[in-house]
């Protein structure tokens, strides 16, 4: 399992998508899809159909397709639908030609939280907030398989660009071994450590529950909502199988357009002080961004 972890970024994604089945891939949905990424690649055209994170949009259509979209998003977007009441995009196609992966989904319909949360009012948020609560639930009590430890919905690599030096991690096979590999191998205690580095230690080495699956990015940016009903969550590249406290600490250290979401954060996952406390020290000593 390890050996992924010292690989390219190329090598590790390409492991990820040997793991992951394409979607409805026939040959006419792929010329179609890469005629109309060629198109709107077009100069003079790009503005009016790309938006700021590179997707495409083609009328109802949405086509992801940048340097780290995987098969996994594609498969997870389809897991969620299966399992959960959580409204994500359908998707059409998804297939890797030429190192390259495509996914062609639903455009959905809505305006991120981040656009409007300030003018929304009290009891506004509040249904908002509910909402969104009762989703995480859902995904939190789907059943882990058997044997699985930090893996994504195929049980492949993780995608995750917050951590250090890859953004392509795992698959692990327990949580023990991601949190060895998070800080870097270190192990042990060792009177010269700092206390706060000897207490991260001790908590990566207690006992854990089973993952949960995790959205990993609950940004206000990734929600969208019709007045008050969320109508869709978005960017499910992040999405695997996790310790329990990840979605917490993930969602937490927000992007900086984001920061007022902090605030928000407790009322829709329960909070996790001293799960994010140690996930402070473990960015301290050994990096994330």
């Amino acid at each position: 399992m390890d050996e992924a972890l010292g690989a390219s970024p190329g090598s590790t994604q390409a492991a990820c998508q040997h793991r992951s089945p394409p979607i409805h891939d026939t040959f006419w949905r792929r010329i179609l899809t890469r005629l109309a990424v060629s198109i709107v690649n077009t100069k003079g055209l790009r503005h009016l159909f790309k938006s700021p994170g590179g997707v495409i949009f083609v009328s109802n259509f949405c086509i992801k397709a940048g340097p780290f979209t995987t098969l996994a998003e594609a498969n997870v977007l389809r897991f969620v639908r299966e399992n959960t009441t959580i409204p994500v995009p359908t998707v059409y196609c998804a297939f890797t030609d030429q190192d390259r992966t495509y996914i062609v989904m639903e455009r959905i319909r809505g305006t991120m939280l981040a656009s409007t949360w300030y003018r929304r009012s009290e009891e506004s948020k509040a249904k908002i907030l509910s909402q969104l609560r009762d989703m995480v639930q859902q995904l939190r009590r789907i059943p882990p398989p058997k044997d699985i430890g930090v893996a994504n919905v195929d049980g492949g690599p993780i995608y995750d660009p917050r951590l250090p030096n890859d953004s392509f991690w795992g698959p692990f096979d327990t949580i023990d071994d991601f949190h060895r590999q998070l800080r870097q191998g270190t192990d042990g205690h060792h009177p010269e450590d700092p206390p706060d580095l000897q207490e991260l230690i001790s908590f990566h080495e207690r006992p854990s529950p089973p993952p949960v699956f995790t959205h990993g990015d609950l940004s206000s940016l990734n929600i969208l909502a019709r007045g008050d009903e969320i109508v869709g969550i978005v960017d499910w590249e992040t999405t695997g199988w996790y310790p329990p406290y990840w979605e917490y600490t993930s969602a937490i250290h927000v992007n900086p357009q984001n920061q007022f979401w902090q605030d928000e954060i407790d009322k829709f996952l329960d909070p996790m002080p001293y799960e994010l406390e140690m996930e402070r020290i473990r960015r301290r000593y050994f990096g994330d961004f």
